[in-house]
């Protein structure tokens, strides 16, 4: 074998040599770059990254009232005032027990808020216009009836372009009343979504209801 052969044989593995070394750099800050990524996604899931903004987030939505947190008649969940607190429905009766809730209903309680102003509108294609009273329920909390207060203005608008856009087959009829006030629950939650990115209204009741 010549001495340019030689030479060229011994070179050979140091290419090699490096070449793996330098394979091997590549994938080990693949790994540590992965590795990087794996744990920031698992911080931010665990709230470690902004986990404060993300909690202060969620404090400010309007939270779930289940019944037996529901103040009935002044008294608050833990029994209000000469209560005993004791047992989750807050009232009890002489024997220190929880006053029965009865079975069956909905799990959660019907806050309700009562729209101070009548709404008049004329009925879609008609001589006739339409006067109700309504009130609104939500099973959240008072943040949802604050947000109503707020929007009060936008809400009464979007209400008066839904009882316009009523015809009078839909109001000389219990199930087309019953429609009309789910559309005016959409009506009302939309305005609430767009004004406070949260609706939470759940039931629209008819206070007065007038055709003329």
């Amino acid at each position: 074998m010549s001495d340019k052969e030689t030479a060229t044989a011994d070179a050979s593995p140091k290419k090699k040599g490096k070449l793996g070394k330098i394979i091997v750099m590549a994938v080990g800050g693949i790994v540590l770059i992965g590795g990087g990524v794996g744990a920031g996604l698992y911080a931010a899931g665990s709230g470690m990254i902004g986990g404060d903004h993300a909690s202060a987030k969620d404090e400010n939505k309007p939270k779930l009232v289940p019944k037996s947190e529901q103040k009935r008649g002044g008294e608050g969940a833990e029994g209000g005032e000469g209560g005993s607190g004791e047992g989750e429905g807050g009232g009890s009766d002489h024997a220190g027990k929880p006053t029965p809730e009865g079975e069956g209903g909905e799990r959660y309680a019907s806050n309700y808020y009562a729209m101070e102003k009548d709404f008049t509108a004329n009925l879609q294609d008609s001589v006739h216009f339409i006067q109700v009273g309504l009130a609104l329920s939500t099973p959240y909390d008072d943040k949802v009836i604050q947000n109503i207060k707020t929007n009060d203005i936008a809400i009464r608008s979007a209400v008066l372009m839904a009882l316009g856009d009523t015809t009078e087959d839909q109001v000389f009829t219990s199930q087309g009343k019953a429609i009309l006030a789910k559309r005016l629950v959409a009506s009302i939650n939309a305005t609430l979504k767009q004004k406070e990115g949260f609706g939470g209204v759940s039931n629209v009741y008819f206070t007065n209801f007038v055709i003329q």
